[in-house]
């Protein structure tokens, strides 16, 4: 463990000497929170229940992109990492063998979570507002570090297995489209009915769903525990082959 932290503050110093990364990260998504909101969100609000907020409700599906951005810089370190040696660098030294892989990990969630609340943060000049309590609060921050931790072991499989940077890179491209295809940002009801049950049957949604409705409500219902069914399902699977390409590659 101690080993571990040493990689892990190793790796974050790397990120303050070149906080282009980071920043990147956070203009993107909250470029196109600026977007939709102001350019779609017009024709989008229609459609929507009396008296919602589109800022509000097209906010969870932001922070999942918000997420997979920073996840993608985790792949591209990953493969940096890699091809450079420093991996079997690590593995000849009396350093447990995951203590690298988990630096990485760490990293990744702790500039996702930083990333988020800058996007929170231009989401409540934008006019965002909650009437979730404390309880509702401590779930969601529960739920996006568990996405961010999530989405980041995916990452590490494309940043250990692509022979190129930019196949490390690419993963992040269909992350983003997933929550364009779900309940992210238009009721999945205005959707034809073949993308529609899609858009209902994908990992976002729940996820989307469970976050607007406890930062409105707090009534998160049975998506909840779909959602996390869902997110311990990724990081679950991503962890395991994560592991497996890691003893291949390394």
């Amino acid at each position: 463990m101690k080993k571990t932290f040493i990689l892990f503050g190793r790796l974050m110093k790397h990120i303050l000497r070149s906080p282009d990364t980071i920043l990147s990260a956070m203009v993107q998504p909250i470029g196109m929170m600026l977007m939709f909101v102001y350019v779609f969100g017009g024709a989008v609000k229609s459609s929507l229940p009396d008296g919602v907020n589109y800022v509000n409700y097209q906010l969870p599906g932001i922070l999942v992109i918000a997420a997979a951005y920073n996840t993608s810089y985790t792949a591209f370190r990953m493969f940096s990492d890699k091809e450079k040696g420093i991996f079997n660098r690590f593995n000849s030294m009396p350093v447990n063998r995951f203590s690298a892989l988990w630096a990485h990990v760490l990293v990744s969630v702790v500039s996702s979570i930083f990333t988020l609340l800058m996007v929170f943060a231009v989401a409540l000049i934008m006019g965002f507002r909650s009437g979730a309590g404390i309880v509702e609060w401590l779930s969601v921050t529960g739920i996006l570090v568990v996405m961010s931790l999530a989405l980041t072991w995916l990452a590490v499989i494309p940043g250990l297995v692509a022979r190129t940077i930019e196949g490390a890179s690419f993963f992040m491209f269909p992350l983003i489209f997933l929550p364009m295809v779900s309940s992210a940002f238009a009721p999945t009801e205005t959707m034809p009915k073949g993308l529609r049950i899609f858009a209902e049957n994908q990992p976002v949604t729940p996820i989307v769903e469970t976050i607007r409705a406890l930062l409105s409500d707090g009534q998160a219902g049975s998506e909840i525990w779909l959602a996390l069914a869902w997110l311990a399902g990724i990081m679950a699977v991503s962890w395991f082959f994560a592991l497996l390409a890691y003893k291949h590659r390394v």
